[in-house]
């Protein structure tokens, strides 16, 4: 039976009405943040923010030892400071005396009513992200982190202010893993007390406190009362009571609520409403620019397909110039303008993305679009005019489909043969992890703010499944210029190895970079302070919203 566009938009309406009724209790009469997940979330437990949608609700529950501004630079949180020691191998953290961990009346262990966090707490929140029955999807965080004798982390608590972390070697990026939700601490009393519940009973100590979930439906965080940050003026943070999370997976429905106002956020821009929202240069369509906020700036994401180093000797992806070839053979800037609205930066650099500090496209040369060149590269590997060349099969999602058929074409154009095979996006991803897809599309959204998590897709020790290098590209050029600089403390010195370790990647081409993302928001006019980051995280604690 087939149900019209406007019957499913009524289902959809009724369905967002009666949820409104059911929010009232909870949040009448409070400011209220209200956006969308859109998919469902699967834990409250900072050992599992994997995911974009678990990692924002994780950001407003819990802290770390430190906290990422909107430049992305490394600030205090509850280490209010810190000393690197004995040749940056010792980190000695300084906490806060004045943070305490939540306690409300919905049955949290009456243990936790006042308890402020100490040293141990953390030792405590490390050691479970690696311990094998917790099964954290986060414990290589800690993998830097020298072991003890028993097997668990080289961690001190020198007092209940003084934490002390022990790593095997120095690594420069240290501080920014440790900015990740997965090193937020937890109360051992809360997740002793809920066990496999803590993920849908969280206790910490963030701007806001877990109220109520009804999985699938909606989220509720209060403020904590009790917060320890202030603004500039000396105001309690955060300036909101309440944050809401709904649930609608379908982009157009979320769209369709942002427009109706009950949805103060919205984030991306998707294919079934790009156009309506903006031109083909990027801006809001003109209808809309006094209705709400857009704000945009680069995404810590890049864009590529993937070709597998170590697969059949006969492949011809094998051959340096084919792969050279695919590289100048699609036009970029077009790919932006017609199919992303130029939300995204053509990719003529490096693998590592605008937004970085050590970014430098004037060093750092990629791949231009060049069909005369990619011609002269397919002659030049036997294969004139794309004569001989077996058919490429190129693996991708029904998301980036559209956008891999505009690369196969442009490809076929100057002598490719290409067959597009279309995967659903979890067992692709399962696919790529297994080595199952010697030409895949790909994306590397950086876990932490350095290039060096860019750079270790294609460090040899890292080689997938247990690493991220899906490529399984190795050069020993490259794996010492990577070692030596995870040792390197200056950045200035550190950013030089960078960029000829990502000019090794272009040179030598595993990779087809296709695009670097940029981060899009909307908001409605009545929202000041949201605030934006190359990292796309939301951090609410600033967040005003005007009756």
């Amino acid at each position: 039976m087939r149900i019209s566009v406007y019957c499913l938009l009524f289902l959809v309406y009724c369905f967002v009405f009666i949820s409104c009724n059911g929010k009232k209790k909870e949040t009448q009469g409070k400011t209220v943040f209200r956006y969308t997940a859109s998919s469902a979330i699967t834990s409250l437990d900072p050992a599992f923010a994997k995911d974009q949608d678990n990692i924002w609700a994780c950001i407003q529950l819990f802290n770390g030892l430190v906290q990422l501004d909107d430049q992305l630079k490394i600030k205090s949180c509850i280490a209010k400071s810190w000393e690197i020691k004995d040749s940056s191998s010792t980190y000695v953290f300084h906490l806060r005396s004045d943070i305490f961990f939540h306690h409300d009346s919905y049955g949290s262990p009456s243990e936790i009513k006042n308890r402020f966090v100490k040293a141990s707490d953390f030792i405590y929140s490390f050691n479970r992200l690696v311990d094998p029955q917790v099964a954290s999807p986060g414990s290589w965080v800690m993998n830097h982190v020298k072991r003890n004798p028993e097997g668990g982390l080289m961690l001190e608590a020198a007092d209940d202010s003084t934490l002390i972390i022990h790593l095997e070697k120095s690594f420069s990026a240290f501080l920014g893993l440790l900015s990740m939700p997965y090193c937020a601490v937890v109360p051992k009393e809360a997740v002793e007390y809920y066990g496999a519940d803590f993920r849908n009973h969280p206790v910490g100590t963030g701007p806001f406190k877990f109220k109520l979930w009804k999985e699938g439906v909606k989220l509720i965080f209060l403020k904590n009362e009790n917060y320890f940050e202030q603004d500039s003026a000396g105001k309690k943070l955060p300036y909101l009571d309440a944050v809401e999370i709904s649930f609608i997976s379908d982009k157009q429905s979320a769209f369709i609520e942002f427009l109706k106002g009950n949805l103060d956020f919205l984030s991306g821009i998707y294919a079934s409403y790009k156009d309506e929202l903006l031109t083909r240069s990027g801006n809001l369509q003109p209808k809309y620019e006094h209705r709400f906020k857009m704000e945009t700036q680069p995404y810590l994401n890049t864009e590529y397909v993937g070709i597998l180093m170590d697969h059949s000797e006969t492949n011809p992806l094998k051959n340096k110039l084919i792969r050279q070839a695919l590289n100048e053979g699609f036009d970029r800037k077009k790919m932006m303008k017609y199919l992303l609205n130029n939300i995204g930066t053509a990719a003529t650099a490096g693998f590592v993305p605008p937004g970085l500090p050590s970014f430098d496209s004037s060093i750092v040369k990629g791949y231009d679009y060049n069909p005369v060149k990619a011609r002269e590269l397919l002659k030049q590997a036997g294969y004139t005019n794309g004569a001989g060349l077996p058919e490429l099969v190129i693996s991708t999602t029904t998301t980036y489909q559209e956008l891999t058929e505009f690369i196969k074409s442009q490809w076929e154009d100057i002598g490719f043969k290409i067959r597009i095979d279309v995967n659903q996006a979890a067992v692709h991803r399962k696919m790529v992890a297994e080595q199952k897809l010697p030409f895949f599309r790909g994306s590397w959204i950086a876990d932490y703010p350095d290039a060096e998590n860019y750079l270790a897709l294609f460090y040899s020790k890292n080689f997938a499944p247990s690493g991220p290098n899906f490529t399984h590209f190795s050069n020993t050029t490259f794996d010492r210029l990577y070692e030596k600089a995870s040792g390197e403390v200056n950045d200035s010195l550190r950013f030089i190895l960078y960029r000829q370790m990502d000019q090794i990647v272009m040179d030598e081409a595993p990779v087809v970079v296709l695009y670097y993302d940029k981060v899009l928001r909307l908001t409605q006019n009545n929202i000041d302070g949201l605030g934006t980051n190359a990292m796309n995280l939301l951090v609410l604690k600033k967040v005003r919203k005007k009756q």
